[in-house]
């Protein structure tokens, strides 16, 4: 199949969760013979990345405008070079999906979490979002949801069936020491967190838990955000030597810290199913999570639930706990990512649903 892959930063990932997703769904979709584009924000050194072509076009660099007007380029691109069947991410581009679809282009829509619950959106965005989940119950040809949680209330709220999909990650730890050794951390003495820096990804309230904790074990608090630097300088205002906030983190050196950490702490509290949490999981991280629906539908029975006030107990609970009991939710975590998040088996549903949609596009022909 020709595939085209719309709405994320581009790959190779260095943003967030759909980045990710791009690159480990559209390089297992190539590997398995397929020709997949997918469109950029940020030019590659190569036009190719792992047997993916990847076509950049430029975009409005704003916090409000980004996505949308990257989006909207592509799609103009996208109908003059017309692939098989188009996989949109992101639930605020769902007024762009219903382009393709009428050039008979089948398209699905990967609409994530409930967007406009975000705190960094003002009042115009979110109507935007509310707007856009409307939209997306008949623009696209198929929506696609990545947790249980989301997949309801696309059912409740709009009676519109979705096709659930998760996300995957890899299992096993990864033996390599060298990003512990830059950030002078010892291996399993420190907790871990991985988000984007925003307000309700909670990273403040991870550290000012972390801090009225007495221990010798250090907080890691990796991850960015582009338009949210006087919320970052608040995160980072600490005088706690045990706090170490590096950025963000890719690759084989964010593979290692999660391989590593003593546990991983989980505190976003919008968005559907999300990568880090099981990512954390596969390398067999003691996880501690943000008691949301989206969260616990991944991790209930293999990590600990906390309550906002919570916290800080949930942290002095975790060191206080015997090392057996530890490690029992730690392979446990593990087993669960095998079981339910393997890439392999979200790629292969994925290839199902787009097959199906080109199918159908032949027939209409």
């Amino acid at each position: 199949m020709r595939l085209a892959l719309l709405g994320t930063r581009g790959i190779p990932a260095c943003y967030g969760g759909f980045e990710t997703f791009a690159e480990e769904l559209s390089t297992r979709l190539a590997a398995r013979g397929h020709h997949v584009t997918v469109y950029s924000r940020t030019r590659f050194t190569e036009n190719t990345y792992r047997g993916v072509r990847l076509q950049f076009l430029p975009t409005i660099r704003h916090k409000y405008f980004d996505t949308l007007a990257h989006t909207f380029l592509s799609t103009m691109y996208l109908l003059w070079h017309r692939p098989e069947v188009a996989l949109y991410c992101n639930g605020a581009n769902a007024i762009f999906t219903g382009l393709p679809r009428c050039a008979r282009v089948p398209v699905a829509l990967n609409v994530d979490g409930i967007e406009r619950k975000r705190k960094k959106w003002n009042r115009l965005a979110k109507a935007w979002y509310l707007a856009s989940e409307w939209l997306s119950t008949f623009c696209p040809n198929v929506v696609v949801t990545d947790a249980r949680a989301i997949q309801d209330y696309y059912l409740e709220q709009y009676r519109k069936q979705s096709v659930f999909i998760p996300y995957g990650a890899p299992v096993g730890r990864v033996a390599g020491t060298a990003a512990l050794e830059k950030l002078g951390l010892q291996p399993g003495r420190y907790f871990l967190y991985v988000s984007r820096m925003e307000p309700e990804n909670h990273p403040l309230e991870v550290r000012q838990a972390f801090e009225t904790v007495e221990t010798d074990f250090k907080l890691v608090l990796v991850g960015d955000a582009p338009y949210a630097r006087d919320y970052i300088r608040r995160v980072r205002d600490t005088r706690d030597s045990r706090v170490v906030i590096p950025g963000a983190i890719y690759g084989e050196e964010y593979h290692e810290l999660g391989s590593h950490c003593f546990a991983y702490i989980h505190a976003t509290e919008v968005g559907g199913t999300h990568p880090a949490l099981i990512e954390a999981m596969g390398r067999g991280a003691l996880v501690l999570y943000r008691n949301t629906p989206e969260n616990a539908e991944v991790a209930a029975g293999v990590g600990l639930a906390f309550e906002p006030e919570e916290l800080a107990g949930k942290l002095r609970g975790v060191l206080a706990m015997s090392g057996h009991d530890r490690d029992d939710l730690r392979q446990r975590a593990m087993d669960r990512v095998r079981a339910h998040y393997s890439w392999d088996a979200v790629t292969d549903a994925y290839e199902e649903l787009l097959a199906k949609l080109a199918v159908s596009r032949g027939k209409r022909r």
